[in-house]
């Protein structure tokens, strides 16, 4: 299947997570994505495991990485 209009294609979940760390740092991701796993001893392998499970929950990261990168 072909994704052309899909920005995320080719982004790793962990590449995400990891942009969104550097950029916001863990305490405004868990303001802006309320979720245990950013608020609670948060850690890229910890969120990387909910995120897999947890389709609302990564969608909403997924979201909050455009919202990021497109303003810069």
């Amino acid at each position: 299947m072909v994704q052309k209009n899909n920005p995320l294609h080719g982004i790793k979940l962990e590449q995400i997570l990891v942009e969104l760390e550097n950029t916001l740092g863990w305490e405004e991701m868990a303001i802006r994505v309320p979720i245990n796993c950013f608020q609670t001893d948060p850690s890229i392998k910890s969120s990387l495991k909910f995120l897999r499970r947890t389709q609302w929950a990564r969608d909403k990261v997924e979201n909050l990485y455009l919202e990021v990168t497109t303003d810069k």
